[in-house]
């Protein structure tokens, strides 16, 4: 009889990548596993979750909005909701255990899951727990940390370090850079600079390059620009009539992106980070200011001091972040400094250490890997 896993959580990239590449590594273990995903209706898991061939339930939830207060009045009703859902899809499925991956919406599912006494299982990216996280990290079976010092957060009896699952296609990607470049319609004797301000975009990042998005040209570079829905049009606009410059909402085929760049603007969210280890890329990171416990500083900070990583604070980006890249993409020198200082960095097999940990500790069974 195949077993059954839930996975919970979302409302990013950060939290929806992880969780496919854990499901993948789940069904390369046991293929006979069943697994659901539930995540909040709305959210771009809704879209990313079935493209990757797995079912997803929505829940009636919303996150604290710290902008706008009456905006929380109705938000004890859809927690309240949300766990008679969370109830209702658990007495159905019946799953063996669940995995939550942060976001709001693995909050109910993780937490019903632990009152009926199931196997949960964490997986915190950040160097800084949220709260939630830290709730159910105190009845969690295990709790999966991208790195040391997690025990200020969770029971350390609990704790196993794995890093960041990075997408496998990622991960195990052949592509070349010519042919990376040729996907993109760019040319391959040219510099080539990825901008991926993360999936829902970065204003500080975006209006940096749109206030600056003739220096490419100027400086014979090409771009390739993740803009993020919110500034897609205005990126479209700037971009308008450039040759050297592909530009779109959303990149689907991240591989590709990474096999053409040369060099990275990114924040510096967790998963991001974890991506720019793996691919060896060298990265001017800008982190958002605004992440809890100001965690993608932390990150940011920790590659500049092992001088894998240029930092640039978001209230210095426009002036200083377009200079910046230029000039990093115009010394191979520097170029090959950060790219072997960030290649130790690299975890390739999170996903399947987590996959292994919760297979042998639910079913008692060893993986042939």
């Amino acid at each position: 009889m195949g077993k059954k896993i839930i996975i919970a959580g979302g409302g990013t990239g950060g939290h929806i990548f992880p969780a496919i590449a854990i499901a993948n590594a789940l069904k390369n273990a046991m293929p006979d596993t069943e697994i659901l995903f539930v995540g909040a209706k709305g959210k771009m898991e809704m879209e990313k979750v079935p493209q990757a061939g797995y079912k997803i339930e929505g829940l009636d939830i919303a996150g604290f909005n710290r902008s706008s207060l009456i905006k929380n009045i109705s938000l004890p009703f859809k927690l309240i909701r949300s766990f008679l859902q969370v109830r209702d899809i658990i007495g159905r499925f019946q799953p063996d255990a669940v995995i939550g991956v942060g976001g709001y919406s693995s909050f109910p599912v993780l937490r019903f899951a632990q009152q009926k006494g199931i196997p949960t299982f964490l997986h915190e990216s950040n160097s800084f727990a949220g709260k939630s996280n830290q709730l159910l990290g105190k009845k969690a079976t295990r709790v999966f940390v991208a790195t040391d010092g997690m025990e200020k957060f969770f029971p350390a009896e609990k704790i196993t370090v794995t890093g960041n699952p990075v997408r496998t296609n990622i991960v195990q990607s052949a592509i070349s850079r010519e042919e990376a470049l040729r996907f993109f319609r760019l040319d391959p004797s040219k510099t080539t600079v990825l901008s991926i301000g993360g999936s829902l975009g970065a204003k500080s990042i975006n209006e940096a390059i749109a206030a600056s998005i003739n220096e490419f040209g100027a400086n014979d570079l090409q771009l390739i620009w993740q803009t993020g829905k919110p500034f897609a049009e205005q990126g479209r606009q700037a971009a308008e009539g450039k040759k050297n410059i592909w530009v779109n909402d959303f990149i689907t085929q991240m591989d590709q992106a990474y096999a053409a760049a040369d060099v990275v603007i990114s924040r510096a969210g967790a998963m991001a980070i974890a991506e720019i280890c793996v691919t060896k890329k060298p990265a001017v990171l800008v982190p958002y200011p605004f992440a809890a416990e100001d965690h993608q500083t932390v990150n940011a900070r920790n590659l500049v001091e092992k001088l894998a990583a240029i930092m640039i604070r978001d209230n210095d980006a426009k002036e200083k972040l377009v200079p910046e890249v230029i000039e990093l993409a115009k010394d191979p020198l520097k170029q090959k400094q950060l790219r072997s200082n960030i290649t130790p960095l690299g975890v390739t097999n999170a996903d399947e250490v987590i996959a292994n940990t919760i297979i042998q500790l639910v079913f008692g069974k060893e993986t042939s890997k």
